[in-house]
């Protein structure tokens, strides 16, 4: 054994006899550093990743079939034909009783799920949480009685650019597939995937049917779950997507405590982004920081003291440099403690104490309309706190919402859409759920509906 080879050695003993050690990060120091096997790791965090499987029923429905002349000179056939949409993705174990986390995008309107264990055993799979504004979801296999192995999250927060990471998954469907590359950048804001834009981005090859699974650090923790990537041709193309830990946590611990939705803390104002216009008008050297432009009265934001104007530049120690990074850091705070903001206001610097609490969500009244009218099919609900902070509206809007759209119901082929806030309904005021449920109940000839959307108010004229 020569020297340097001996040399090798004795450094790669003590990294594992030191723990502290085998986290520090550095550069192969020799060739033979760089025949070392990432097979330890995949061998110990396999076991934990699965495959899901989401099939659903749909009606394959004649076209025909909408026009009322054929129905009226033909008939309608009694028994459609119907057809299995199959969906492909990857999942998590993150609990021993069989709990699994994976994206919503793969289980979404899902009639049956099954999990498929690397051991090929299979599981039918209940659906205990959706989160739609973080893309994830939790599972629960059915009928098990035995712990099965788990990822233990990382810290996301201490994750650094240049870390070597490796993704798993079930990619084309083709089995259980492993990659590796480097995180290629951290807390990506312009995605447009879901509402907390906040992504670990990464070159390890992700592809179709890699949504919901692992991306893995090196000491064989969850640093992120796998859930989209940039392509031109439909695969991979060095540019993938991951959600972070600490935001996979707050959903688990959800599930975990029963809640069917997520519990997150409410601020209770309205931010906006720095452009370099207005960090020119403010005097700031740079366009970093999230800009308060409304507060609710009693909320948690207006009983800290936040006002209008304040720019928030940090939270509990970390840099803030845009209302995306905001609300990403804020939201994975745990209910019930308070976090710690650093704002500028008229060129000082302040820290406020901010309780970090749920937004009141009584009197949503959330219904289903069926009667026959332009709102079959809608899910709609009385705007509250809650509901305007997770559709991002302003505190004051009035009105019923929109919250849900069947897919091929009247609502969905008019093209109403969630978020939609309905005004006004053949010139009755809607303020309540029960006012739009009213003026639907009986048909029309000629419906004339007022809404608003994106900030926009639309008039609409439809015949019945």
């Amino acid at each position: 054994m020569n020297v340097l080879r001996l040399l090798t050695v004795l450094l790669l003993s003590l990294a594992a006899a030191t723990p502290s050690l085998a986290q520090d990060r550095r550069v192969p120091s020799s060739p033979a550093e760089l025949r070392l096997s990432y097979a330890p790791i995949v061998q110990r965090v396999q076991p934990a990743v699965v495959n899901v499987f989401a099939t659903k029923v749909v009606q394959n429905r004649n076209p025909l079939l909408d026009d009322p002349i054929f129905r009226r000179f033909f008939g309608v056939p009694g028994n459609q034909p119907e057809q299995m949409q199959r969906s492909l993705g990857s999942g998590v174990m993150v609990d021993p009783s069989g709990l699994v986390v994976t994206n919503v995008h793969v289980i979404e309107g899902a009639d049956q799920v099954k999990v498929s264990l690397s051991d090929k055993r299979e599981f039918e799979a209940e659906i205990v949480l959706k989160d739609p504004r973080s893309d994830l979801a939790v599972l629960r296999l059915k009928d098990t009685h035995e712990k099965f192995p788990t990822l233990d999250f990382d810290n996301s927060d201490e994750l650094m650019v240049g870390d070597v990471v490796l993704a798993i998954g079930n990619p084309f469907g083709v089995g259980q597939t492993v990659t590796h590359g480097i995180i290629s950048a951290l807390a990506r804001t312009q995605v447009g995937i879901t509402d907390y834009q906040f992504f670990i981005q990464t070159d390890a090859p992700i592809n179709p049917g890699n949504s919901g699974g692992a991306l893995v650090d090196m000491n064989g923790k969850l640093a992120g779950i796998n859930t989209a990537i940039f392509s031109r041709s439909g695969g991979s193309q060095g540019i993938g997507f991951a959600i972070p830990a600490n935001m996979v946590r707050v959903v688990v611990a959800s599930a975990k405590s029963g809640f069917k939705a997520v519990k997150r803390p409410w601020l209770g104002a309205r931010l906006q982004a720095i452009t370099p216009e207005i960090a020119e008008t403010l005097g700031l050297k740079l366009p970093n920081g999230a800009l308060v432009s409304s507060v609710v009265p009693g909320s948690p934001a207006a009983k800290a003291g936040l006002k209008v104007s304040d720019l928030i530049v940090g939270i509990d120690g970390q840099e803030i440099d845009d209302p995306n990074a905001f609300d990403f850091r804020f939201a994975t705070r745990p209910i019930g403690g308070s976090a710690q903001i650093d704002v500028q206001r008229a060129g000082k610097a302040l820290k406020l104490t901010i309780a970090l609490e749920t937004a009141p969500d009584s009197g949503r009244s959330e219904i289903v309309l069926t009667s026959r009218s332009p709102f079959q099919g809608a899910r709609v609900a009385n705007i509250s706190p809650a509901l305007a902070d997770e559709l991002h509206l302003d505190s004051d809007t009035e009105g019923v919402v929109v919250t849900d759209i069947a897919e091929d119901s009247t609502s969905a082929n008019l093209g109403f859409q969630k978020g939609d806030i309905i005004l006004a309904v053949n010139n009755q005021k809607i303020a309540r759920t029960s006012d739009l449920e009213k003026a639907t109940r009986e048909p029309s000839r000629v419906w004339r509906i007022t809404l608003m959307r994106s900030g926009q108010q639309i008039n609409v004229t439809l015949s019945g």
